[in-house]
Order: structure tokens, then C-alpha cells, then sequence
């Protein structure tokens, strides 16, 4: 059966990098919020099916209950968190290293890239998710100048190396294949351009391997197929990713 995936249908977000995953090993899946709700009335103005994502959450006779999306329907296994998601699916898909070594040093990456897409967001919600960001602009310009001066070097100096002293001599994070941690830093490449264009193009010419590595991933067939398909969803001023112009800085 195909794996059933639950995320908000409208914007990329945290699911994304389980997405990229699923298209680039051309998995058998359902985004299932995104499918098309047969049960709403049609003056609900809702085409998309986010009631499925409530149905579970609500669920109080659960006795493993995900705390919120994404999370992945394997038959009768529920699985939540990003990286834990990619952590059971990736064996699975084709994409996780093959020694146990190598298993753990991808889970530790992905748990490193669910930090960095944290910091991402904080820097337009740096009080709280609750708020507008237009109650919180004077601190999240803060939040973004500490990120922009401190926080992205800090992240990609680390993968970078990472990259640089992979034994295979490859220019992916481990081993001589794609893993789906790189598939998670072509997704921070690509939201880090969207979101700070002026910032990280002035920046992204110190890692060289990260760039590369982002180049061979949009070049797979696969994955390239979903970048220009409409399953991909364009970055917007709802996900991880956002792009304020009063957020970026050249300096």
C-alpha cells in the first residue's frame, strides 16, 4: 500500500524534506491532506483535505498519538518528527547509508538540520508562534541579524566540512551515494536563497561543496521531476522559509 503522509497541504514547512525523500526514491505515496475532501460541504471554501490531519490529532483513544504533523502512515505504523520519519523510511526507500555507523551519522545530521530549520523560523517568530510577525517585526529583525551574522556560517561551515572530509572523495554528506540528509540540505540551500537573497549570496561562495551538492541533487531525474511539478509547493509567507525584505541584510 502506498505510505500515507499528513502535512498541511499549503505550504512546504517542516514535511517538505520527507517529501523530497518520498519523490527523489519514487515511493508510492499519498499527501493526503492535499487530496481533495469529499465529506466538506462545498460552501466551506476548503478543497484540501486538512480535516484528516485534525481527525488523528484529536484523536484522545490513541495510545501513540503524533503530537503534531508530519507524520507517516505505514500500515499499522504511525511515525512523527521529521527526522524520525526519515530515520524509519529512508532503509526503507532506498536512501540510508548501509553500515549502522553511518545509519546513526545521517540521523545525526537530520536531527542537525530539524536545529538549523528552528533557528530558521525563530527569526520571524522569534517570541511566539501565536503572535502575527507583524507583532513581533523589531525583534525578529534582531533575531535575523544575529542569525544572518552568526547562525548560518555555524550550520553550513558544519556540513560543509562534513562534505570536504567524506573518505569517498563524493560530494555527498557520507558514503559514495545520495542519503537523505542531502536531500535536507538542498532544501536549505533553496530556502536560504529565497528567504535571505541579499545575505546568502553574499555568503554562499564560502561553501563550495554545499553549493555542489545542492546543484547534483535539483539535476536527479526524480527529484527534478517534482521541483518543476506542481506537487512541489512554492516558497510562501507560511512555512519555515519566509522571505521579509527587512529580514535581509548584505551586511
Amino acid at each position: 500500500m502506498p505510505y500515507q503522509f499528513y502535512y498541511w497541504p499549503m505550504i512546504q514547512g517542516r514535511g517538505e524534506i520527507v517529501r523530497l525523500a518520498l519523490e527523489e526514491a519514487g515511493a508510492e505515496y499519498v499527501d493526503v491532506a492535499r487530496q481533495k475532501n469529499t465529506t466538506a460541504s462545498e460552501d466551506s471554501g476548503q478543497e484540501d483535505n486538512r480535516a484528516a490531519i485534525l481527525e488523528i490529532l484529536q484523536d484522545r483513544s490513541q495510545t501513540r498519538p503524533p503530537f503534531a504533523p508530519p507524520f507517516l502512515v505505514d500500515g499499522d505504523v504511525m511515525v512523527a518528527q521529521a527526522a524520525n520519519i526519515l530515520n524509519y523510511l529512508a532503509p526503507k526507500i532506498g536512501l540510508a547509508p548501509a553500515s549502522k555507523a553511518d545509519q546513526l551519522f545521517a540521523h545525526q545530521i537530520q536531527l542537525t538540520v530539524t536545529d538549523f530549520l528552528m533557528e530558521v523560523h525563530d527569526t520571524h517568530h522569534p517570541i511566539a508562534n501565536a503572535l502575527y510577525y507583524e507583532d513581533q517585526i523589531e525583534e525578529a529583525k534582531k533575531r535575523a541579524g544575529n542569525f544572518i551574522e552568526h547562525r548560518i556560517s555555524k550550520h553550513m561551515g558544519y556540513y560543509e566540512q562534513i562534505i570536504a572530509n567524506n573518505p569517498s572523495a563524493f560530494n555527498w554528506l557520507i558514503g559514495e551515494t545520495l542519503t537523505y540528509p542531502d536531500l535536507s540540505l538542498f532544501q536549505i540551500v533553496e530556502g536560504l536563497r529565497y528567504a535571505f537573497p541579499k545575505a546568502f549570496a553574499k555568503l554562499e561562495g564560502n561553501y563550495p561543496h554545499m553549493t555542489a551538492l545542492h546543484d547534483a541533487v535539483a539535476t536527479r531525474p526524480n527529484t527534478a521531476a517534482y521541483l518543476a511539478s506542481e506537487r512541489r509547493i512554492p516558497f510562501n509567507s507560511m512555512g519555515v522559509f519566509r522571505h521579509y525584505p527587512e529580514l535581509d541584510s548584505e551586511s
